[in-house]
């Protein structure tokens, strides 16, 4: 049944959408979702939110129903998918998206955190620069565009902090907006975003399917730098100048691996967890919001099969844009970004609202 939601619940999340507020009893797959799993990915964004951690990139205000409810999950005591259900059930409503635009439905890519071997200083098999944030620039202001950057623009201002294989290694840590290195001698360090140089995001993958050089079928991140690869990265050489068709640049921070296998920090500024956290449009939702994604997807294998979860709020990125878009982490690896480069789908996107007031145990 068709509610309009209320004031204080979709007030702060006016924007090119409508909200259709559902029963659970609607979001078909949610009772059998792992959903003590999804509360422990949220409890991340809580104690985020709870502790005014500054975000890597900031989004929408948190609003204060949020943050009391942050609060709250860190004082309970979900020690299960039955509790956990309880505490999204009385905390939360829910509230099918449908954007004015794309026919009313949602969008899915993916996203992951790729290996990579890595030197820090510059040698004959490590030729590719990693640049830090360049000194003397506020973060909010407009930098050189890609090509110009690769051309010198801010030599002796932004310094190498890591050194890859070729370009298209750190083109994608760019577009994915971290990495995982691993230098010879076996020490793990990690690529942290940084900031960025404020210029558009453009799609590669998108212009060589438009462009006719790989099918859509048979895109994908293998394809991709195959392409780029045996087309050269050369000044003149096509496959540069394909990567530098997209001129946002991305700078980043070192940092240490763990070796934990805890995720790269997202926007929010805290570890994000494979297939629970997402990054969404920055302009208009805040980190720490529930969405339940419910698509065909060929996330586990190359044919699709249902994917419906519960999913955090917790990144954003350049080319998320829309009240229905959302990008999906799919972990880090050769496989988790095979998966990842193969998500390009429609989706009911439904997000959770904190409630205008709490729920008894029971109601809904």
């Amino acid at each position: 049944m068709f509610r309009p939601p209320s004031a204080p619940e979709a007030a702060a999340y006016r924007g090119p959408h409508s909200l259709e507020r559902l029963e659970l009893s609607r979001l078909q797959g949610f009772e059998e979702d792992d959903l003590f799993a999804a509360f422990d990915v949220f409890l991340r964004s809580c104690k985020a939110i709870a502790e005014g951690t500054p975000p890597l990139r900031g989004a929408a205000n948190t609003p204060l129903a949020l943050q009391s409810i942050a609060r709250a999950a860190l004082r309970s005591a979900i020690s299960d998918s039955a509790t956990a259900k309880w505490f999204f059930k009385t905390n939360f409503r829910p509230f099918r998206i449908k954007p004015k635009e794309s026919g009313g439905t949602g969008f899915l890519t993916g996203y992951y955190e790729p290996f990579v071997e890595a030197s820090l200083v510059r040698t004959s098999a490590f030729l590719a620069p990693v640049l830090g944030w360049p000194h003397n620039f506020h973060r909010h202001e407009l930098l050189p565009p890609r090509a110009a950057i690769e051309a010198g623009a801010l030599d002796g201002r932004a310094q190498p902090i890591l050194w890859l294989r070729d370009l298209v290694e750190v083109f994608l840590a760019q577009v994915q907006g971290s990495a995982r290195a691993r230098l010879a001698d076996g020490t793990g360090l990690r690529l942290i975003y940084a900031g960025r140089n404020g210029h558009p995001y453009t799609s590669i993958g998108r212009l060589l399917m438009e462009n006719g050089e790989i099918p859509e079928s048979e895109m994908s991140l293998a394809a991709l730098k195959y392409w780029i690869r045996t087309h050269g990265q050369n000044e003149g050489e096509a496959g540069l100048a394909l990567m530098r068709r997209n001129q946002s640049y991305v700078f980043f921070t070192l940092a240490a691996d763990d070796g934990e296998g805890s995720g790269p920090i997202g926007g929010q500024g805290i570890a994000l967890s494979p297939l629970r956290s997402i990054a969404i449009d920055r302009a208009i939702w805040p980190y720490g919001l529930p969405f339940w994604i419910s698509a065909e997807l060929p996330w586990q294998s190359q044919s699709t099969s249902c994917f419906r979860r519960l999913m955090i709020t917790q990144d954003t990125g350049s080319a998320i844009i829309g009240p229905a878009r959302a990008d999906i982490f799919f972990g880090s690896g050769d496989d988790a970004g095979a998966r990842a480069g193969d998500i390009r789908h429609g989706c009911d996107m439904t997000v959770f609202l904190p409630a205008k007031e709490p729920m008894k145990n029971g109601d809904g």
